[in-house]
């Protein structure tokens, strides 16, 4: 498999580090530059041609939100991949519309910025979990879909159990140690759920279950 090739674009040096060293220990990424801020990035980016942008919102001069459309149309073959602090579904609005192609906080934990980086550079959009709910409640009804031959009632208990936590952003070791079952059998679980309901993302799978209401508190996994 070929090395994502990633430019980090963050004005504090300390994060940088901890993020290449992060980065560069995967098999599959290898870290080709660092910018502390919009006008460097975009400047590395013409001379490196990265296949993915790590970018930060706040930096001075040119920001990350400014900086978005020019990187996109200096190099329209790079991923960008926001990383920032803003818990803010604003944010992560104009960044979309900017033509991010995810969004992750800087809170989260390493394997999900692994997880975003591989994701995007799949093809897919990446949303932190805290905000994709906000995001996809904006373009779904205000209530569940009532839909004849419901393909969710052709789930198992424990396949809706487990693709209901997968909704609600809980990780495979996360609910693996909820139900008291293996990774892998979760992981299983989930593989098997998903593709009896014709899903391919997790983004999917919580616009269905938004669509389905199955994120309200009655459809809670207890355990």
């Amino acid at each position: 498999m070929p090395e994502i090739r990633i430019l980090l674009a963050d004005d504090h040096a300390v994060l940088r580090a901890g993020l290449r060293l992060l980065l560069d220990a995967q098999p599959d990424m290898k870290v080709v530059g660092e910018a502390g801020d919009g006008s460097e990035a975009l400047t590395l980016s013409t001379d490196l041609h990265p296949d993915l942008i790590l970018l930060d919102l706040t930096m001075p001069g040119l920001n990350g939100i400014d900086a978005l459309p020019v990187l996109r149309k200096a190099v329209p073959e790079a991923k960008i991949l926001v990383l920032t602090m803003h818990d803010d579904e604003s944010y992560l609005r104009q960044t979309l519309r900017g033509g991010a192609a995810g969004y992750v906080l800087k809170k989260a934990v390493d394997s999900e910025l692994l997880s975003a980086v591989r994701a995007v550079m799949r093809g897919e959009v990446y949303v932190h979990p805290s905000l994709t709910k906000a995001l996809l409640e904006d373009l779904l009804p205000s209530t569940p879909v009532e839909v004849a031959d419901d393909p969710w009632l052709a789930l198992s208990e424990r396949e809706q159990e487990v693709l209901i936590l997968v909704a609600h952003g809980h990780t495979a070791a996360e609910i693996a140690e909820r139900l008291s079952l293996s990774s892998k059998t979760i992981e299983t679980y989930r593989a098997r759920g998903m593709e009896k309901l014709g899903l391919r993302s997790r983004a999917a799978l919580v616009q269905f279950a938004l669509a389905h209401g199955l994120l309200s508190d009655n459809h809670s996994v207890t355990n």
